[in-house]
């Protein structure tokens, strides 16, 4: 399909345009994590989704200490508040996150190593969220009407920015979201994903939503 082919060759270009110009980012910003707090640079997070149901490993810097996921896992007060807000809470509210991960997450700096999803192809630069496979198992159990709004997002692959990110993060709740993510899958546009991408600097720029 046109779109599809237009899409992988935008993302392949853009990757690696990216991944070029970024890379000094990329340098300080791992100096700062090995400086503030012991660790790998990446983060060592749970498998996501990508289109077809496939799973594959998301590259982040590492915003939060080790361990992270045993301190959550092991506070039923913090464990319960974070599936009440989606799977996330907010960035000033969760004391797993590092002096440095507050700040690159508020700057959505983090995300920037996920062009080498797209590069390899598990990923675009505009797509629908990356969900976790126990995120979309649980909350279509307690949305059951998303399922029909999962089923089309899977058709597509995952995206770095996307209607979601540009539109608020993590003010959404996940019925919302997945309508919104099933909707851009349908439409097909490279002119809607290039005005994505536009939206995206203001949204990051602002920090709305951000976790």
């Amino acid at each position: 399909m046109m779109y599809d082919f237009a899409k992988r060759i935008i993302d392949i270009f853009g990757s690696i345009i990216g991944l070029s110009l970024l890379s000094p980012f990329f340098l300080f910003i791992s100096l700062f994590i090995k400086l503030d707090s012991k660790g790998p640079i990446f983060a060592d997070i749970p498998m996501r989704v990508s289109k077809d149901g496939k799973l594959f490993r998301m590259y982040k810097f590492r915003s939060m200490i080790l361990g992270a996921q045993e301190l959550l896992n092991n506070n039923p007060q913090l464990l319960e508040k974070y599936k009440k807000n989606s799977y996330k809470l907010p960035i000033d509210e969760d004391p797993r996150i590092t002096h440095v991960g507050r700040w690159i997450r508020k700057s959505s700096l983090d995300e920037l190593p996920q062009l080498i999803n797209v590069l390899r192809g598990e990923m675009s630069l505009v797509g629908p969220r990356a969900y976790y496979p126990f995120e979309l198992e649980e909350q279509q159990v307690k949305y059951p009407s998303s399922r029909k709004f999962v089923k089309i997002i899977l058709s597509g692959k995952p995206g770095i920015t996307g209607v979601w990110q540009v539109s608020g993060r993590s003010e959404i709740n996940f019925d919302k979201r997945v309508q919104m993510d099933a909707k851009y899958v349908e439409k097909k546009s490279i002119s809607y994903d290039l005005w994505l991408l536009l939206k995206t600097i203001p949204a990051v720029l602002s920090g709305k939503g951000a976790v």
